[in-house]
């Protein structure tokens, strides 16, 4: 018998690294380790000004891990440019030998604070990417229009990995038509119920089907807070995280129609003092958990229930194994560490056999360039 452990096996699931306020980014180290070892398919990054530089974490995790993909979960089109952001994916694919999986989202009013727009139109995400693309396939890009004005964007050296692929963050209906038309996969938010992301999934593979593209060239990634026998003050903490993607401005409309909920409650919950004098910051940004927490119980229960994942291990699985049937391709655990998630791993593992790994950045016929 061989000493060499298999392999394991792996599990369409992916994890959030580093949750929450992280004063020491090292423990992220620890938590992709264990990540790789229950065979998680893909570990998430949420860059985070402070201890969560992208290209500084993601170099970190592809010194200390091998087989998982290292995802950006995500980066705002707008805070850097086009040839650094370029530059950064594909130092991050070669570091990772083809593992990096580049994840893009358009922005928020918090951005309004560093200088740059808040929300990248429709018109900035395609040219974006299209320019992105180009840099990877070593072209000299020109470029004068909502992005910026670039005479010569060249990347002098490229590395022999593929492209990096490209997802895009977002849960309404135009973001859903750019990611089936222009993108490798969509990531949704959390708390999006396993109906929604039927629908939204189902959306998203039409787009690509009405413009030449096999349905299954674009990947779906639905985010999945997941968390274990909570405690009470886990409880709190879970329906303090609903309530900051409920208060931001359009999403959190947007996340109430796309779940078919009532859009007066999420009045109610605006309407609190906590959260009403907020504007575009983060409620969990500023606020402590019992501020938070009090605002929050304005949030129906069924809310909650619907659109995470929480009990048993074997509730907790039950409830991915819903969102994959509903058509998600992977799932992206969220609100819980990869070091903790060993329960709902085993429990998930022994509801539905694994299939084996392939090469994160497998190239396809259909993939866009």
């Amino acid at each position: 018998m061989s000493d060499t452990p298999s392999t394991p096996a792996t599990l369409p699931l992916g994890a959030y690294i580093l949750s929450g306020r992280v004063p020491d980014a090292r423990a992220g180290i620890a938590q992709a380790q264990a990540g790789e070892a229950l065979g998680l398919s893909t570990l998430w990054i949420s860059e985070k000004f402070g201890t969560k530089d992208l290209g500084a974490l993601a170099g970190a995790l592809a010194a200390c891990t091998t087989r998982p993909g290292i995802a950006a979960g995500v980066v705002p089109f707008q805070t850097r440019h086009p040839l650094q952001l370029a530059s950064l994916a594909t130092t991050l694919q070669s570091l990772t030998a083809g593992r990096f999986l580049l994840g893009l989202g358009r922005g928020g009013g918090w951005l309004s604070g560093l200088g740059v727009p808040p929300t990248a139109t429709a018109r900035m995400v395609v040219d974006t990417v299209t320019m992105l693309r180009r840099l990877w396939d070593g072209e000299e890009v020109t470029y004068h229009g909502p992005v910026g004005d670039f005479p010569r964007l060249q990347l002098r050296e490229l590395p022999t990995t593929p492209p990096p692929r490209v997802v895009l963050a977002g849960i309404g209906e135009q973001s859903l038509r750019l990611a089936g038309e222009h993108f490798d996969g969509v990531l949704l938010p959390a708390f999006t119920t396993p109906q929604a992301v039927a629908r939204t999934a189902a959306r998203v593979r039409q787009t690509a089907a009405t413009c030449g593209r096999s349905p299954n060239a674009v990947r779906v990634y639905a985010t999945v807070l997941t968390a274990t026998d909570p405690t009470p003050e886990a409880r709190d903490v879970i329906a303090g995280r609903a309530a900051t993607y409920l208060q931001a401005p359009v999403g959190g409309e947007r996340l109430v129609r796309t779940n078919g909920w009532d859009l007066d409650a999420l009045r109610r919950l605006r309407g609190h003092p906590h959260i009403a004098r907020l504007g575009d910051t983060y409620a969990d940004a500023v606020l402590d958990p019992l501020d938070l927490a009090e605002a929050a119980d304005l949030i129906p229960a069924t809310w909650l229930d619907e659109s995470t994942a929480t009990g048993s291990p074997h509730a907790c699985a039950a409830r991915l194994q819903d969102y994959l049937d509903a058509g998600a391709d992977e799932l992206v655990l969220h609100g819980t560490t990869p070091d903790r998630l060993a329960p709902v791993i085993h429990a998930f593992s022994a509801l539905r056999p694994p299939s084996r790994p392939q090469p994160a950045a497998a190239d396809t016929q259909d993939r866009l360039r």
